[in-house]
């Protein structure tokens, strides 16, 4: 689960699920505008199937349910809760979640000539000064290989190094909090490891980059040393 203020006061939230079998989700969701099914392919090809539930939120309510004065289901919608229901372990209450982050993100988007698709450029920034580098673009199921390969190759003659280890923003950011949780909860005597279990994933501030307009293939991207 992400809450993410942007910027001007805008937000947004996502309930994702990971892994995910297409054809096991109903066809109602499915449909949905605000649902979306993804197949994200890290380079060396290993991939895996998510789906995605958005809502629309601003910084403020997201602001007060991070710091305890709002209830953190009440920043996600109905059918997102409902959808978090039936995914959730039943023992998992939305609202003993505990937030983690935030996180400072640098985001920004162009479409270079000699590639011909519109790639996103996400800095992830974490308090220790680590930071992950994740360049990625979208594409059709049926043109996932031709862009793959393509990508490499833009990537490769930009100097964009692709064999160090590959990891996603995601489970880099919710390992790197829970363990930060962890530490300050034996510090001070407490249950670390049940804090951890029990951790939201992270709560994201956005600040766009100076570029062109807005990406995303099921290329993911190699974390910046």
């Amino acid at each position: 689960m992400r809450a993410r203020r942007i910027q001007g006061g805008r937000g947004d939230t996502v309930v994702k699920l990971r892994p995910v079998v297409p054809a096991e989700l109903p066809k109602e969701l499915r449909k949905s505008p605000m649902f979306k099914v993804e197949l994200d392919v890290l380079p060396g090809g290993i991939g895996v199937v998510s789906g995605s539930f958005k809502g629309v939120s601003d910084g403020l309510r997201i602001r007060e349910a991070v710091s305890g004065a709002r209830p953190i289901s009440k920043i996600f919608s109905k059918e997102q809760r409902a959808f978090f229901r039936d995914h959730a372990p039943a023992s998992v209450d939305l609202d003993a979640l505990v937030p983690l982050g935030p996180t400072f993100i640098l985001k920004a988007t162009f479409t270079p000539a000699e590639f011909g698709r519109r790639i996103v450029a996400e800095l992830w920034l974490y308090q220790d000064g680590s930071r992950i580098l994740e360049l990625s673009t979208k594409c059709l199921p049926n043109e996932a290989f031709q862009v793959a390969a393509e990508a490499r190759v833009y990537l490769s003659e930009h100097g964009v190094a692709l064999g160090g280890q590959q990891a996603t923003k995601t489970r880099t950011a919710l390992e790197y909090f829970s363990k930060q949780m962890a530490a300050s909860a034996a510090a001070a005597g407490g249950d670390g490891a049940r804090s951890a279990r029990t951790a939201k994933p992270k709560a994201e501030t956005e600040a766009p980059a100076p570029t062109e307009p807005s990406v995303e293939p099921p290329a993911e991207a190699a974390p910046a040393s």
